[in-house]
């Protein structure tokens, strides 16, 4: 199976009043690993349904603020997550618990990770730092676009993204994606996964969605240079949309990051690779403990 619903769904409130939703799939008593889904997904859309039970792993996918059941947060930044991820490990008793961030969720995760909020982290089909200049002549005209507007004029680029709905993003996906991703989106089980995980996302308004993008798409601010926890970077052979250079300039400038290119798949990579993903990070979280 590469999706299942979750085994456990809550929210968790935070010191300033505020709440995280959560879900969990695998053993309660097993070894946590947080998950920063992609783009405007909520918590609902998991991964490994068939490898988290046999692996041990106690998987949590958190809505970010503003996304799904999470109270919104309008001027967040990637370091405010990351202290938000500190807060509910701490609550919830998990530790420095491993992490994998998908997509648009890389740069979250990535902050968790330079915070030291995380003790291992997998970054799968990542979001790239697009506004980096290195990047400035690889990038389609509309995408430079809208990382100008990101960088120059934020609010007026929410304004932008805040117009997005769930079947903007359906439809901009399945656009945008090779054959062999399309044969694991547009499987019913998953599709319908998928359009539910949209639909709560958006629950709020598109305002969630809107920051996150403005975040992931701007320049990062997150030292990379400084992250001590083992990365792997995983990009599928196919995938020549979420980093222009799939992840190879983003992996160098993590000490001691491992970059893993599959063949055969693009961004769908995290549900047909599940078990490998989550039986590396789970050897680094061993190592770093």
């Amino acid at each position: 199976m590469l999706v299942a619903p979750p085994a456990r769904v809550g929210e968790e409130r935070l010191p300033d009043g505020r709440t995280l939703g959560w879900a969990e799939w695998g053993p309660p008593d097993g070894t946590p690993v947080l998950l920063c889904p992609g783009a405007a997904t909520s918590r609902r859309l998991g991964f490994g349904a068939s490898a988290v039970t046999g692996l041990g792993v106690r998987l949590i996918s958190l809505d970010r603020p503003g996304l799904g059941a999470s109270t919104p947060a309008p001027r967040r930044t990637l370091a405010d997550f990351a202290a938000d991820v500190r807060v509910f490990a701490r609550l919830r008793g998990l530790g420095r618990p491993a992490m994998v961030g998908n997509s648009q969720g890389a740069p979250f995760a990535l902050a968790c990770a330079a915070a030291g909020a995380v003790g291992a982290l997998a970054v799968v089909s990542g979001s790239d730092e697009v506004a980096d200049p290195r990047f400035a002549d690889a990038l389609p005209p509309q995408l430079r676009h809208l990382v100008d507007l990101s960088l120059n004029a934020p609010q007026e680029a929410e304004e932008v993204f805040a117009r997005f709905t769930p079947q903007t993003m359906w439809d901009m996906v399945m656009s945008g994606s090779p054959a062999c991703d399309l044969a694991v989106y547009q499987q019913e089980a998953f599709a319908a996964a998928y359009r539910d995980a949209l639909r709560e996302g958006f629950a709020q308004g598109a305002e969630g969605y809107a920051r996150d993008t403005v975040l992931a798409m701007g320049r990062w601010n997150i030292d990379l240079p400084s992250i001590s926890v083992p990365v792997d970077v995983w990009y599928g052979a196919q995938d020549f949309s979420h980093s222009p250079d799939q992840g190879e300039g983003l992996a160098a400038r993590i000490p001691g990051a491992v970059r893993h290119v599959v063949p055969g798949i693009g961004g769908a990579l995290l549900w047909t690779k599940s078990h490998r993903i989550l039986r590396v990070l789970l050897e680094s979280a061993r190592r770093s403990a």
